[in-house]
């Protein structure tokens, strides 16, 4: 693999979201977003980063994962499980987040060559734009974007058809608005049909993580807690799963590299 990618950071943590929340995780975050989310945590990620060799990086993910190397399950016999697709096979898992992972073509090729090597493959990517190029074999984790994001227009509802019960939808959760129009949005597409879906509580962003570009909240939309969240889904008897970012519980909410 001769091509490149433009990378702001690599590193092993515990994945902190989706039904794989808790497992090792290495993360690929690559450089740039066409979109500005009120809530975006990562926005450093929209231009800091080094144009790497495709194959330095699948070195980097191999010498990470090194400790890794026995099989899950050849000590314990128990396999990990995840999704609702086949159990995980061989930890860590990869994942390529952002910025958005899909702007940069090279991602599918990359995505390609790690599931070859026997990873789990995950791609967190905005729901802006196609996922049907995407390895059959990685578990696409898409967003659709509320309107507190401020990015709800560019919401690409002709993924849907592409998605498999391996795959994931996230909502990321701001205001009651934002609940009502996932709630909506669910029982009009018939989402919990399709794959998982997850309901994220918006963490406040710290100062040093507001970037300029970010959209604003919309106007007259009424915050909500993550406890009101939680009740309210609690009361709706909605078929998502609740998440909190668990590497902003560990650690400190605006730490990198977790």
């Amino acid at each position: 693999m001769s091509d490149t990618l433009v990378v702001n950071e690599i590193y092993l943590s515990l994945q902190g979201e989706s039904t794989f929340a808790g497992l090792p995780c290495i993360f690929i975050r690559l450089t740039a977003c066409d979109l500005r989310c009120s809530y975006c945590d990562t926005a450093y990620a929209f231009t800091e980063g080094e144009k790497k060799p495709l194959r330095d990086v699948q070195a980097e993910v191999h010498r990470l994962a090194a400790a890794f190397a026995t099989p899950v399950g050849q000590t314990s016999g128990l396999p990990v499980s995840g999704a609702s697709g086949p159990a995980v096979k061989r930890l860590p898992l990869v994942e390529l987040t952002g910025g958005e992972p899909l702007l940069q073509k090279n991602s599918l090729p990359l995505m390609q060559a790690l599931c070859d090597d026997g990873f789990t493959v995950l791609l967190e990517t905005s729901g802006a734009h196609d996922i049907a190029p995407v390895d059959s074999r990685v578990r696409r984790i898409m967003d659709l974007k509320c309107p507190g994001s401020g990015e709800a227009a560019r919401n690409r509802w002709e993924n849907l058809p592409h998605l498999k019960r391996t795959d994931e939808i996230k909502f990321v959760i701001t205001t009651r608005e934002d609940y009502e129009w996932a709630k909506a949005r669910i029982a009009e597409h018939q989402l919990d049909s399709i794959c998982p879906l997850l309901f994220s509580w918006a963490h406040p962003l710290a100062p040093e993580q507001k970037g300029k570009s970010l959209k604003k909240l919309p106007p007259g939309q009424t915050p909500i807690s993550r406890q009101e969240l939680a009740e309210q889904i609690i009361a709706d008897a909605l078929p998502v799963r609740f998440q909190a970012q668990l590497h902003k519980v560990i650690w400190a909410p605006a730490q990198r590299g977790v």
